[in-house]
């Protein structure tokens, strides 16, 4: 594939993540595909999953905590089998009503017109206070956690 249907790819399976689209999504990975994200112990969603299953559970474990409120792709850069991509974010934490923003950056690399690997790269200190409100103090209903 070249840069731009590595990029058309990428946006697609943001497309299909906003839709709720989790299955077509995952069609887009390769059955050993890695996730790497953040890790934390206080987010069910933080870490390292592996092969279609483990990112599914990565979905099943997101959905489970929070729901985007806003997921916004700003830019993506391409070159050879990496794709780029910065964003913007807003969440809202399911068992505590807080929300939340978060800036975002992803690292896809592509293989054979699937995705072979995924990074992402936030800071996980907003979506942990927000879970957790008892690290700083916050309560249900107070003012967004804006990063």
């Amino acid at each position: 594939m070249n840069v731009q249907e590595n990029k058309k790819l990428v946006m697609e399976g943001y497309q299909l993540f906003q839709a709720g689209d989790i299955r077509a999504l995952l069609n887009r990975y390769h059955d050993d595909a890695e996730w790497i994200g953040p890790e934390s112990d206080y987010l069910p969603f933080a870490g390292c999953f592996h092969g279609k299953q483990g990112i599914a559970q990565f979905f099943v474990k997101l959905d489970a905590t929070v729901q985007a409120q806003r997921f916004e792709v700003k830019e993506m850069i391409a070159e050879g089998d990496t794709v780029v991509v910065m964003g913007e974010s807003s969440w809202l934490t399911k068992s505590t009503g807080i929300s939340y923003d978060n800036p975002w950056v992803h690292v896809f690399k592509i293989r054979d017109g699937k995705v072979a690997r995924f990074q992402g790269y936030w800071d996980t200190s907003p979506a942990e206070h927000a879970l957790h409100p008892a690290m700083t103090g916050e309560q249900a209903g107070a003012k967004p956690l804006h990063h």
